[in-house]
């Protein structure tokens, strides 16, 4: 399983930026898949999730809205579009997939994360600065 995030860069306070995720080694069929990030000094937290079942989108649900996953299953690509950006959304981003995997929170925890054994792309920086 491989995965390599692109589409980072300094973007100004309310703009957007598309990131994409090329994956390879392995097709979307039966894995889940999600996208994380992580700011300077915080721990890692999931912004959105599918389930290697398909359906349903799992968003963190102080960015859904603002956030959107979506997915070209021909060609092994993940996308995650980022609007009205804010300079807390600062962080790396990373794509990640698990096989057979299922979204789930934590107690206690407002972002989703993947059951099983979680393969994390390389990530992209997103500074949001003006």
């Amino acid at each position: 399983v491989q995965l390599q995030a692109s589409g980072g860069g300094l973007v100004q306070p309310g703009g957007s930026l598309r990131l994409s995720c090329a994956a390879s080694g392995f097709t979307f069929d039966n894995y889940g898949l999600a996208w994380f990030r992580q700011a300077p000094g915080k721990e890692r937290e999931g912004i959105s999730c599918i389930g290697h079942f398909g359906g349903n989108t799992f968003y963190t649900n102080y960015l859904e809205g603002r956030f959107k996953f979506s997915r070209d299953d021909a060609k092994n690509i993940l996308f995650l579009q980022m609007n009205n950006l804010q300079p807390e959304d600062t962080a790396v981003y990373y794509c990640a997939a698990a096989e057979r995997g299922t979204c789930f929170r934590y107690n206690g925890r407002w972002d989703y994360t993947l059951t099983g054994q979680i393969s994390y792309g390389q990530g992209t920086l997103v500074t949001v600065s003006s």
